[in-house]
This record gives C-alpha cells, sequence and structure tokens, in this order.
C-alpha cells in the first residue's frame, strides 16, 4: 500500500499536470469504493482541481467554484467553511493519472474526470481497496482531523510528547494514522532500524535521546524516498507510469534471512502488535522479556502483497 513517499510522488505529479484544469463531466463504473457516487456526480464537474496535495496517504485534489481562478497564484486553498476536495486513496493497486481522451481505457479503469484540455483523469484500480469521496466544509475538517501530525512537520516536542505518552509497542505507534500520518510498514521497518529501536518497545520506555534520534532518521528515510519517487514493491507507478527506486535502499524491509548491513547478523521477521516486523536481533534489542524470536506464523506471500 503506497505510503506516504510514494503519495507524495503522485501528488507532486498530478500537481504538475492537472492542477488549474476544470473537470467536465464525471463517469463512474464500479463504485463500491466510492463514499457517495451521487455527490461526485452533481457536484464535481465545473469544479477547477485548484491544488493537489498529500495529507498522510491520501491526496486531496482541492476544488474551487472560480472558474478564471489560477492554480499558481492560489497556492495552497485554506481549509474553512467553503472548503471543497476530492479525496483519494489508492489501496494497494490504485492510480490516478491524466491520459489523453483517445487513448483506450484500460481494464479496471473505475472512474474518469473528463478536463477542460481534453485530456482525461482516469482512476484505475483492480482491487479496489482504495476510497474516494468528495467531501467539503465540516466534513471535510472533520475527515482530515481524524488523523496525526505529519511526520515531516511534527516539531521534536510534539514527536516526543506523542511517542512517549503511549504504552503502545513502538511500531504500532508509528503505524497508527491518528499518532503520525503517512507511515506505513516499509518506512517505520526503516527507521526503527537505522535508529536502532527494537519495534517492539514500547513508548515509555523509549528516552528522549532515542525519540530524538528516531524523528531525525524518520524524517530522512521519508525525504530521501520522496527524491527516489517511492518505492515500487508491487504495483506502485506515479502519475507518469514510472516505478520508484527507492527499494534498492532498503535496509532491512522485507530483507529477513539476509545479514544486517551494519553487524552481518542475519534480518528477523516476526509479529508486533499485529503486524509483521523486519529488524536486527543484535543492533535492535528486545526489550527484557520479549522473546523477539522469529514467529512460526505462515506467511501468505512475498513481501508488498499483503495489506499494510
Amino acid at each position: 500500500m503506497p505510503e506516504l513517499p510514494e503519495v507524495e510522488t503522485v501528488a507532486r505529479g498530478l500537481q504538475g499536470s492537472v492542477a488549474g484544469r476544470r473537470i467536465v463531466s464525471v463517469i463512474l463504473r464500479k463504485v463500491d469504493f466510492i463514499d457517495d457516487p451521487s455527490a461526485m456526480e452533481r457536484e464535481l464537474p465545473g469544479k477547477r482541481i485548484a491544488r493537489v496535495e498529500r495529507f498522510g496517504k491520501f491526496m486531496l485534489l482541492r476544488l474551487t467554484k472560480d472558474a478564471d481562478g489560477n492554480a499558481h497564484a492560489m497556492g495552497s486553498i485554506a481549509l474553512n467553511g467553503n472548503s471543497e476536495a476530492l479525496l483519494v486513496h489508492l489501496g494497494m493497486t490504485g492510480n490516478l493519472a491524466p491520459h489523453h481522451a483517445e487513448q483506450p481505457l484500460a481494464k479496471h479503469t473505475h472512474v474518469t474526470f473528463a478536463l477542460d484540455d481534453g485530456r482525461e483523469l482516469r482512476y484505475i484500480d483492480p482491487r479496489r481497496f482504495g476510497r474516494m469521496a468528495y467531501l467539503s466544509g465540516k466534513t471535510l475538517a472533520a475527515e482530515l482531523q481524524r488523523f496525526g501530525a505529519d511526520p515531516l512537520l511534527v516539531t521534536p516536542e510534539e514527536f516526543a510528547t506523542r511517542i512517549r505518552g503511549s504504552k503502545a509497542r513502538i511500531k504500532a505507534q508509528l503505524l497508527d494514522q491518528s499518532v503520525l500520518r503517512g507511515v506505513g510498514n516499509i518506512y517505520a521497518d526503516e527507521s526503527l532500524w537505522k535508529a536502532k529501536i527494537h519495534p517492539a518497545r514500547a513508548g515509555p520506555s523509549l528516552t528522549l535521546n532515542d525519540v530524538v534520534r528516531l524523528r531525525k532518521e524518520l524524517q530522512k528515510i521519508l525525504l530521501k524516498a520522496i527524491e527516489m519517487r517511492g518505492s515500487s514493491i508491487s504495483d506502485f507507478v506515479d502519475a507518469e507510469g514510472l516505478a520508484g527506486d527507492y527499494q534498492q535502499h532498503h535496509k532491512v524491509y522485507g530483507r529477513d534471512g539476509k545479514k544486517c548491513f551494519r553487524c552481518g547478523a542475519k534480518i528477523k521477521w516476526t509479529v508486533v502488535a499485529g503486524r509483521s516486523s523486519h529488524f536486527c536481533p543484535v543492533c535492535q534489542r528486545a526489550p527484557r522479556g520479549n522473546a523477539s524470536r522469529r514467529k512460526k506464523t505462515k506467511r501468505r506471500g512475498p513481501v508488498g502483497t499483503s495489506k499494510r
């Protein structure tokens, strides 16, 4: 499932290619992943895509009624009572990208937005685990308030408060979207390995130095992954159809049984708080009382095929 770097990569691509364009019409096919299909058909035609932004693992296509508005001049649209947006979650296999109208529809094209320049913004998703919703005003504000801090913007003080203020295991906290929005299995495992913190450690057991180091490494890894257009583990491609490259730089995720790049010990795979986790048993010392042994749970497929 695309995480922060992958969604940021797609959002930046769409910002450059469709921001400022007006939606002429909407064609819906499969709609089981859409909150209110009739609202999309009713509200989107005539609206202009003012800006495309990332919000955690979601994309927000900010909308405006101003037919003459210039997306570059408007910048980020303020969140107020008149705000409107199309919220998009790509799920495991979703892709949102512009296409020439004469280009044949690919299989599993479920939504088509005709644009005023003759192109079509198409949503393709074989497995339909994503989500799409037209939201406005208080409904939009309430939706966004459910999520925690952006890991790229969170201050050291807020990060420490959020992490050390809960008894949950650190891996679970990093994946909890009400704590930090946008982090998933890949970047949680990578940042914990880099910070030398075992995924099963509880929040209060981390020292201030631990959380300072974790925040620093998490931000560095996310920014590097964005620079490399994200990780393409299974189906991910950006708005231009290009795969990411950061998977070639993973230090621990998906490397169970292979040597740790830092100490040479074998990377282990286990389950922490119900989620698969990769860690080095030497570099990332398990908390006292935690076996940290590899679970005998039968895995359901190669890394990248399970929902995370």
